[in-house]
């Protein structure tokens, strides 16, 4: 009977048959009084929504205190009603970190048991009995193994009440406490990657804590070892792109071919994410454009898309999108994330800000959502509530560098030379490969007179821009930063070097020409940096900087060749000095002409080739 039961709830639970659930599984629980029934009758009321009457069955049972799935469950309750104080006085303030080694320990132990049962299975007489209790100790081994994954459930809902409570540092160790207890407790581990509570230094050093060989597979030690890397592997789609970028391209490549995972959404985002990284927005919009062909209201996609649209100007799309979920989902923050983007796209900021504000306050902890908000402070120079709404995000989300180096950003337009240089070194210690965060650096450095280590910003964020295959179109103002700061510095050739290749790569601006001439001018080379200056207007007819150079540019060409006119004045000077002292010559040899004539005969010297001589002269 109790077997017919459970099969029956069983498949009225598959069917989402609650009513049905609900009658069997009370009838089982008056047949059995076992706490596994009574915690499946609850998840029953649990999963209808009936959260206060789930919560109230588990506490009249007396279930909490003995068992700790009912625990879970009872405080996962509490924080559905919104009641997150009451929550963790049911759940326990504190971590069961003594659980971080029994927890592997138990899984080997399960895994040996089971092994050892099935090897003596076939045994006869004492083996038999024998037999039997491994079997016993397999159960045992089994339901420990699950109690101490209720143990992992309940540090994650502790992190969930302390996240809600703003108590951010500690809902960070509580999430990290569950996947050490559990490694295969995801839900804690996406929170610590979606909220960006770790930098990305800390991310790779905590993967590489765990212990993935916790993971195990009933009698099968070769089938765990695989489960093990299969599931590092996954982990390691999800950490931040900034740092060893080879990890996670042969972690993918894995993946792709032997697990057939090429075009899996999860994967095609991490790898769209890396791409976005590199500005490379056309790519990484290719693979966020697939993904929604297949799966449109996938919403873990959309504020990556969204990014690419914008970075794009893909204003249409961005309307046609925004206005499609708006239609079918305005439950959704996303949502009016969208919405936002595309205010904020067609300069309409006020009303952008409107619907960043609405998103965040649909989830608070939804990060794109507070950036948004803030950089529409930014777009409208209001550097004071632009300041106040990244420091907002900084604290919600203190792994990412992002809202640091907006703030050193924000405070180096406010001339705050010093607050910027603070923050941006803030953000250099929680992300040191964004190229981005290099080249403001150099530009605080460049503005600080400290030149030499502006060069070593530019050029190591080149490096680094180059090192993950990034975009070359996207740093050509670096590149342009780095021949300002050589040209501070007097390094001529270096900062014509770095001009001439902002102009190759396309960079047609008119400040790269006025800066190129400028270095030609130091040079002495007027003519070549008038031609400069010519292209410059020809860009820009109205600039007055380049109007201004070229006329100085002009001036120094006309003194050149005012001294030219002086070296030749002063030639045909001496020419006739010169000439003049000849005919002189000349003139005392023809006074001696008639005393020397037969002399000057038979040396075969004529008037005619003295005069060629002195001609020469």
């Amino acid at each position: 009977m109790e077997k017919f039961l459970r099969d029956w709830r069983q498949d009225a639970l598959n069917k989402h048959q609650y009513d049905s659930a609900i009658f069997i599984g009370d009838k089982l629980l008056a047949l059995t009084g076992n706490d596994k029934d009574a915690f499946w009758l609850a998840q029953v009321h649990f999963s209808t929504g009936n959260y206060t009457r789930a919560q109230s069955f588990l506490a009249k049972q007396d279930l909490i205190a003995r068992n700790p799935s009912c625990r879970y469950l009872a405080g996962h309750c509490l924080i559905k009603q919104g009641n997150f104080e009451e929550a963790l006085n049911t759940l326990g303030e504190k971590n069961p970190t003594h659980l971080f080694t029994s927890a592997s320990n138990s899984r080997r132990k399960l895994q040996h048991t089971g092994g050892h049962g099935r090897t003596n299975s076939s045994l006869h007489g004492k083996a038999a009995a024998r037999s039997d209790r491994s079997n016993t100790r397999d159960e045992v081994a089994q339901e420990d193994a699950a109690n101490i994954r209720f143990e992992a459930a309940m540090c994650f809902l502790r992190g969930l009440c302390y996240a809600k409570q703003n108590a951010f540092d500690r809902a960070k160790e509580c999430y990290k406490d569950a996947v050490r207890i559990d490694v295969q407790c995801f839900e804690a581990f996406e929170q610590l990657m979606k909220n960006c509570l770790m930098s990305p230094d800390e991310e790779w050093q905590f993967l590489e804590s765990l212990d993935f060989d916790a993971i195990s597979i009933s009698d099968d030690t070769s089938s765990s070892q695989e489960a093990a890397e299969f599931t590092k592997m996954l982990y390691t789609t999800r950490l931040s792109k900034y740092k060893n970028p080879a990890s996670f391209t042969a972690a993918t490549e894995t993946l792709s071919t032997h697990y057939n995972l090429a075009m899996n959404a999860d994967l095609l985002l991490s790898k769209a994410d890396l791409l976005f990284t590199q500005c490379r927005f056309k790519d990484a919009l290719a693979i966020t454009s697939s993904i929604l062909q297949d799966d449109k209201y996938n919403f873990s996609i959309y504020p990556l898309h969204l990014a690419c649209l914008y970075e794009l100007q893909l204003k249409n799309a961005l309307f046609l999108v925004s206005h499609d979920l708006a239609d079918n989902h305005p439950e959704e923050p996303c949502t009016w994330l969208a919405v936002g983007i595309y205010y904020l796209a067609i300069n309409k900021v006020a009303e952008a800000r409107r619907y960043f504000s609405k998103a965040s306050m649909m989830d608070p902890h939804f990060g794109p959502a507070w950036i948004g908000f803030a950089h529409t402070f930014a777009a409208e120079g209001e550097h004071d509530q632009a300041i106040s709404a990244y420091s907002t995000a900084a604290r919600l989300f203190m792994g990412t560098h992002l809202p640091q180096l907006f703030l050193g950003m924000q405070n180096h337009m406010l001339n705050n030379m010093t607050l910027a240089d603070e923050f941006l070194k803030t953000a250099y210690g929680l992300c040191s490969a964004d190229p981005l965060l290099l080249n403001e650096m150099g530009v605080v450095f460049y503005h600080q007179q400290r030149l030499v280590d502006a060069v070593k910003m530019f050029v190591k964020a080149l490096e680094i821009a180059e090192e993950i295959d990034s975009d070359p179109q996207a740093w050509i103002s670096t590149r342009a930063n780095l021949g300002h700061a050589y040209r501070r510095l007097q390094q001529w050739d270096l900062a014509l070097s770095e001009f001439d290749e902002v102009l190759r790569q396309g960079g047609k601006d008119p400040s790269v020409f006025c800066a190129k001439g400028l270095v030609l001018m130091e040079q002495r080379r007027p003519f070549d940096a008038v031609q400069v200056f010519h292209e410059a207007l020809a860009i820009s007819p109205q600039d007055a900087i380049a109007t201004e150079l070229l006329n100085k540019a002009l001036e120094e060409t006309a003194g050149a060749a005012n001294g030219d006119e002086a070296e030749d004045e002063e030639f045909e000077r001496e020419l006739t000095v010169r000439k003049a002292e000849a005919a002189k010559i000349l003139a005392t040899g023809r006074a001696g002409k008639g005393k020397a004539k037969g002399k000057a005969r038979s040396s075969g010297i004529g008037t005619e080739q003295l005069m060629d001589l002195s001609d020469d002269e």
